[in-house]
Order: structure tokens, then sequence, then C-alpha cells
């Protein structure tokens, strides 16, 4: 069903990406090279293999920078490139060539954390089918042709034929036939819900047990999951507030290095000294003064956070979500959907006067008509009657009504189940109708079930922030209390319409605290856009929630999002590592060449040196380690 499929694991392999194909060929090339180097072979034999390092490592970003610099600016890519062919303009070729490789190799390692991100908000495509069965007419008119199509080449205007069981290949309208369809992966609805003639379907969601035809009414590159995949894709492109300020200052810092490089090189030259000396040093000081380590201070550690969120099933959108997300104080909870799984329990049997029958009798007999039904509310009954031990007797002539209910004989009684209609009660939940023979005889109440994890996430979530979340629900408060007493809330807000939601959340705010609204249905976007930070469930949230929400809990473990929090403030300790690491390594380089003399070997090292340390520091947050101290601090 919909509530337990999830997307197929998709995996970028390292060398489909052009950065790393690059990056590799530059290193291949430097590890062929450098022995032929140290062991004074010919130059005829290591110069074409470093001329290969320095092209296949070094034109990529030399394009970019060149890109910069006729847009005005001058970014940390050129000034690495020019630091790299001075070094091998006065015979450092080595050292220049080392500079590219791990430049290269930098690039190569954001470009896959990114790819593998992707691959996980891609894979949500999957749930949709690849082909589905459209209806022609036959040339003379006689009849319907049907023919397999792949999804991607059906218009608006086709006419569908879906058959019990499949999901639905478009999204679009219902011409003929009566249904249900679980829908809960759009519109977060935890049961299915009936489809007649004029009722709208979505694609990837599942049929049930009636056969439908259903017209195309939106082009499959706009169905409301290919729409969120593309809002999603967008919105990973977005930054960091640390990286996006990081990026200001590196184009005056950037041109701050080149001048600051003229000037190391004109004053001594002016004051009497050789050429070659003091283009080295002006060399060796562009190379330890470039910002290569503070720039990838930031970005490794979030999106190693983010692919190994990922791989858990927390598909968070960009670094700034990861960056926002480790920086929330206090948590608001939806009910439905989100601290409830969206599967119906029966939480109430009421025989009616009259009938005759007990609680148990009732059950039975309603188990019994229901138990050949593929239904979640058949199966919940049958679920519950065994777990009581009630003995269910055998039925005839079962019938599945598409919409309406069951109908069975059972021990020579004709047993039917379906809507309550006038006999439904007061209170919460799905109510529906036993009838014996055309006599009503009692009905039954279903509810969602709580999350087997929903008490221990809250428990979690009170540890990471310092304070008790707030259930905020359009519920009736009955309904939300006896959750809130089951999970251990203490504020709760029932009785909310949307904008209800978005109030509850603004006030917090208001109040100084940084808040993480964690919902599933499309009356949840709004609290989910107005809140600090935003989490939708992903196995049955609805295309607006997934839209808003910064993150999104594909399994819809909720105990990973307490984890993801603190996994987030790691990240941010790392990112706050590597600035005082990069920053201590560029004053001490910079301050030993202008004051000593810093051999340019020693200053790439160095340089380099500390910016690998960066990225390898960053890098760590991708090891299962750190899931594991983040589950379990």
């Amino acid at each position: 069903t919909a509530h337990s499929a999830s997307p197929p694991r998709r995996r970028t392999r390292v060398l489909a990406l052009p950065e790393a194909r690059w990056a590799l060929a530059s290193t291949v090339a430097f590890l062929l090279a450098f022995p032929l180097d140290l062991s004074g072979a010919s130059a005829w034999l290591y110069g074409p293999l470093y001329v290969i390092a320095y092209a296949a490592g070094g034109w990529e970003p030399a394009l970019e920078g060149l890109r910069a610099l006729r847009g005005k600016t001058l970014d940390v890519d050129l000034l690495m490139i020019v630091a790299a062919l001075g070094a091998a303009a006065i015979g450092q070729v080595l050292d220049g060539a080392l500079l590219i490789v791990i430049f290269a190799t930098s690039g190569a390692l954001e470009a896959l954390a990114t790819a593998r991100t992707a691959d996980s908000v891609r894979g949500l495509l999957d749930l949709a089918p690849a082909t589905a069965t459209r209806l022609s007419p036959d040339g003379d008119g006689s009849g319907e042709t049907e023919e397999t199509v792949p999804t991607d080449r059906l218009a608006v205007g086709d006419v569908l034929l879906v058959r019990p069981g499949e999901r639905i290949g478009a999204d679009g309208r219902v011409l003929e036939g009566e249904s249900d369809a679980d829908q809960a992966t759009i519109t977060g609805e935890p049961l299915p819900v009936p489809k007649a003639p004029g009722d709208e379907v979505f694609a990837g969601t599942l049929n049930g047990t009636g056969a439908l035809r259903v017209r195309v009414e939106r082009d499959p590159a706009d169905s409301v999951i290919a729409r969120i995949v593309t809002l999603v894709e967008e919105a990973s492109r977005t930054k960091a507030p640390t990286q996006l300020f990081i990026e200001k200052v590196e184009q005056r810092y950037a041109v701050g290095v080149v001048a600051a490089t003229l000037a190391v090189f004109a004053v001594p030259l002016a004051f009497g000294a050789d050429l070659t000396g003091a283009l080295l040093r002006a060399m060796t000081f562009m190379i330890v003064a470039s910002p290569c380590a503070v720039v990838l201070a930031t970005m490794p550690p979030l999106l190693s956070a983010i692919a190994n969120a990922g791989r858990h099933g927390v598909l968070v959108k960009s670094a700034v979500a990861m960056e926002r997300l480790g920086e929330i104080d206090t948590a608001a909870l939806d009910k439905t959907g989100t601290l409830t799984e969206g599967t119906p329990e029966v939480t109430a049997v009421r025989p009616l006067p009259g009938s005759g029958l007990d609680e148990d009798a009732l059950l039975a007999l309603a188990a019994a008509a229901e138990h050949p039904s593929e239904h979640p509310l058949g199966r919940a009954v049958v679920t519950v009657a065994r777990t009581r031990g009630l003995r269910l007797a055998p039925v005839k002539d079962f019938a599945a009504l598409p919409g309406h209910g069951v109908r069975a004989t059972v021990d020579g009684h004709t047993v039917a189940v379906g809507r309550a209609g006038e006999y439904a009660q007061d209170g919460h939940g799905t109510q529906v109708l036993v009838t014996r023979d055309e006599t009503p005889v009692g009905t039954l109440t279903l509810t969602d079930r709580l999350r087997t994890d929903a008490a221990a996430a809250v428990s979690a979530l009170v540890t990471a922030t310092g304070t008790s979340p707030v259930l905020l629900t359009g519920d009736n408060r009955a309904a939300a209390e006896r959750v809130a007493a089951d999970t251990g809330l203490t504020d709760v807000r029932a009785d909310l319409l949307p904008e209800g939601k978005v109030d509850a959340v603004r006030e917090l705010q208001g109040a100084g605290r940084k808040v993480l609204f964690v919902g599933d249905g499309v009356n949840d976007a709004p609290a989910l856009a107005a809140a600090y930070s935003g989490v939708a469930m992903g196995r049955a949230g609805a295309d607006l929630a997934l839209e808003t929400a910064d993150a999104v809990v594909v399994r819809d473990e909720l105990t990973t999002i307490p984890a993801v929090v603190r996994l987030s403030r790691t990240a941010r300790r790392l990112v706050a590592q590597n600035l005082v690491i990069a920053g201590v390594c560029i004053a001490v380089l910079v301050v030993w060449d202008l004051a000593g003399h810093l051999p340019l070997p020693l200053g790439v090292a160095g340089h380099e040196g500390s910016t690998v340390l960066v990225g390898l520091n960053g890098l760590r947050l991708l090891r299962e380690g750190a899931w594991r101290r983040a589950v379990a601090p």
C-alpha cells in the first residue's frame, strides 16, 4: 500500500560525475609523474604527465574563474589556478601540480555529497508507475483498444483503464467506475478515499478493488509527485548563511590577496632583490594566503550531514535547512499522520438496543463479513477480533462494494458493513454501521493508531531542545488529550484551523523561540512555512507540506527528527572548528613568508594540508558512527 511504499535507494556512481572523472585523471597523472620526478628521470617522461595533471584538474576551475572575471568578480578558483601556474613558471612544477590535484579532489567530494543527497530526492518519483493502460477507440467505432504506454508519453485528454490493485498513472478525473484509492502519499488522508465519476485522482496513488476509467487532466511532468521532486531539487541549491557570508568576503579577500601579492613581488624588487627570489616569495604568499580552507570549512560538514541523514530516511533539502535544524529550541507537532500513523484500529464497539448482541458478538459478526476484504478498515476489524480470540464464522457470497463497504452471507444471514450515516455518534474517528438482514445491529469506531515511537520521539525532543513540544491539531480536544497523555505532552492546542496553527507558531516565535514544526497535511503547510524550520512526514505527506518543509522524513520514523537536530548541531560545531583551523594556518604561513623565508614546497604543503584537514574534518559526518551518536547521545 501507499503507507508501506518508500522510495527505492538510488546511488550515483562516483565516476558518473564529471568533477570526479577529471579529479581522478589529474590524480593518476600526478601519481605517475611524482616518482619519476623524484627519481631523476628525464623530464620528457614525467613532463607530459604533469601537463595532464594540470589540464585535467585545472581547466574547469579556470573556466569558472574566467566567467567570474567577465562578471567583474574575482574568486578563489582563478586565484588557485594562477598560483599553480605561477609555481610552475618558476620551476616548482611538482608543487603546482599538487595544488591542482588537491583542489580538484575537494571539488569532486563536494559534488559527490550533493549528488548523493539528490539521489534520495529523485527516488520519490519511483512511487509513480512507469507505464499505464491507455484506451483508444477502434477504427470502426465498435469498441476500444488497450495499449500499454510509458506514463511520460501520456497527454491531457487521454483515457486510462486502472485495474484493481494498480497504481494510477497520471493526475486526472474518474469517468466511469467506483473504487477506493489509497492516496496517503498525496493528500495525507490516512484511509482510502471512495472514488466515483467526477472525482479527482492522483498519479502514484493505489487503486482499490474497483476498475476505473480516468481522463488525464495534467501533464505527467506537472503531476503532484513530479512537482514535489522539482521543488525539492530547487530548494537543495541554496547555501547556508555562513557560506553566503564567506562568498561575500571571498571577493574582497581575493582582490586583497592579488594586491598584496603584487606588493610582495614589487617592493623587494624595488630594493634590489633578484627577480626569481621576489617572484618565488610572491607566489608562495599567494598560495598560503588563498582562502581555500576557509571556503571549504562550511559546506563539507553540512553536506556530509545531509548525506548521512538521507541514508537514514531524512531528506534535508539544503545546507540552509540543515544549519537551521541545529538552531531550534522548541518543537510543535501535528497529531493526525504525524504522531499517529494513519493505520486504523477499532476503539469502540457499540451494539444497538434490541439487536440481541453483545460487543464480542457484534465484532465477530463484522469481522467474519470483512475477513475476505483487503480494505484497511476491514483488516483493522479482523485484527481486533483475532486479538480478542473470537471465532469467525465462514462466509459465502462475499462482495466488495467500492465506496460503500462489503456484503456477505454469515451463518445464513446477510451481513453488511458500511457507512454509519444517521447512526454515527458524536466522537472522533471513522464510524461504520453493521447490518444483519438489512437491520442495523451496531456501530464500530476506528481511529488512527499512535506511532510506536511517538513517546520516545517526544522525550528525545525534550532532551534536544530543553523544552516540552507543543501539540497543534485540528482534531477535537478529546482526541488530542488522549494522544497527549500517551506521549507525555502537556501543552495541547486543539480544534485549530490552518491559520490557528500559524498563529500558534508565530506566538511562540514572537516570544523569542526558534520553532521546529512537524506535520504532514495540506492544512499543515502554512505552519511549516511560518516556522523557523519545518519537517514533513514523507510517506503520507501532502504535496503542499512536502513543498514548504525544510526536511522530509521518508519512512515516517519520528525518532529520526531529534537525531537530525543533534547531527546538525555537530555539523555547526565542525564548521566553527574548521574556520579556526583555516584561519590559524593562513595567519601562521603568511607571517612566516613575510617575516622570514617560507620555502614554496613547505608553503604548499601547509596550505593544502590545512585544506585537506578541514575537508576530512567535515567528512567525518558521513560515517555511520556520527548517526549512531546522534540517535543515542
